[in-house]
């Protein structure tokens, strides 16, 4: 069993991926072909927003967000203390500080009761200028951005929406993408929209910012004049090399259909065969506010703290169910913020969480003799 069935997707999608990658490989239009424009319009479209523009992967893009707000040192980044890893470099390697606050138990998102703990205290302190805050939709759920929102409003706080895992979820029909200042998305494989190797994206609705990270996606260079022939070699800023490749887009172009037309609707009824199977067990299950929709990039279990975890891997391996663990360690215990202020946190949730969570097989392709064999063996190891 797979724990995300790429090879069974790319099965069924297989005669449209195949012609858009042999119409590539025939134009040899390799960089900043006209798939990648396509895609940008048809996901701008999708989130509700003016601009996307896509990019070499998920944590350039959000690098690119903070180069373009100006984040550096001295300032104060808020970050989950319960995410991948990116989400708390990015700024870091921008020069800021992140500042690592506890996430809710049942949702895995940002708390903004402690988010606006956080935020006091650091500017109570003075040592640094709160600046923003990175709000990651975790495995495929959006945070809270009613009250996310509020504080950022409350304490003049940039809202960067960190969608790499929920692309696809949505609040009362508000989509993933369309929440932050600027939003970024990633197209790594295993995410609910994934291509066939890295790739990036990154909305929003400020035409200025929105020029500024297409000039930083392609080594600073001036954008004013595009059709100006000597342009590529004008560059007006530090940049990078961020680019998705005509290759990459061309494959997103039917994933996305199929994200769109099926797919979405698909994880979502396998997700509930799994609550519905798993409701009367003493395992935490993740949990759906109201009007929250989500595009599950994981189904994550909480194991009570009396269990083996290593053990019930142990025995779902045996008969061919893999399962991960995301995340096993806190963002401020990640040595490499060992000695700095973002090694301090106060986030017992986050500790708890990194003991018990366990996540299980899932993808739009499961059927429910799967999931029903999946629930029985994790009821024996139980």
């Amino acid at each position: 069993m797979q724990f995300r069935d790429l090879p069974k997707q790319y099965e069924v999608l297989k005669p449209q991926i195949d012609a858009a990658m042999i119409s590539v490989a025939s134009s040899a239009h390799f960089i900043s072909g006209p798939e990648v424009k396509e895609l940008e319009k048809a996901l701008a479209e999708y989130v509700g927003v003016k601009h996307c523009i896509t990019c070499a992967n998920g944590t350039d893009a959000i690098s690119i967000a903070m180069r373009v707000w100006g984040i550096g040192k001295g300032d104060a980044v808020f970050v989950p203390d319960f995410t991948f890893f990116s989400s708390g470099e990015c700024p870091a390697d921008e020069g800021a500080t992140p500042m690592f606050v506890d996430v809710d138990q049942r949702t895995f998102n940002l708390d903004p009761v402690k988010l606006e703990e956080t935020v006091q205290k650091v500017i109570a302190e003075g040592k640094y200028k709160a600046k923003a805050v990175v709000a990651v939709d975790l495995f495929g759920l959006p945070a809270d951005y009613d009250s996310i929102k509020s504080i950022c409003k409350n304490y003049d706080l940039l809202l960067l929406e960190d969608g790499a895992q929920g692309f696809g979820g949505s609040i009362n029909g508000k989509m993933v993408c369309s929440f932050g200042d600027i939003s970024t998305t990633s197209f790594f494989p295993a995410k609910p929209l994934g291509c066939y190797g890295d790739g990036g994206a990154i909305f929003t609705d400020n035409d200025e910012w929105a020029d500024l990270v297409r000039s930083i996606c392609v080594h600073g260079k001036d954008m004013s004049n595009p059709n100006d022939p000597n342009a590529k070699y004008n560059n007006i800023r530090l940049g990078k090399n961020s680019r998705l490749d005509t290759l990459q887009a061309a494959i997103l172009l039917p994933k996305f259909k199929a994200f769109v037309d099926y797919e979405l609707n698909d994880i979502n009824h396998v997700a509930a065969w799994y609550t519905e199977r798993l409701k009367d067990t003493e395992l935490v299950l993740p949990e759906l506010k109201e009007g929250f929709y989500s595009s599950w990039a994981q189904y994550t279990i909480q194991l009570p703290e009396n269990v083996d975890r290593k053990k019930v891997q142990e025995q779902l391996k045996a008969v061919g169910i893999p399962s991960m663990i995301y995340y096993e360690k806190p963002m401020h215990l990640q040595g490499a913020f060992e000695g700095t202020d973002s090694s301090v946190a106060d986030s017992p949730v986050t500790e708890r969480l990194c003991k018990t969570v366990l996540s299980l097989p899932l993808d739009p392709y499961k059927t429910n003799e799967d999931i029903d064999f999946i629930v029985s063996e994790i009821k024996k190891a139980l």
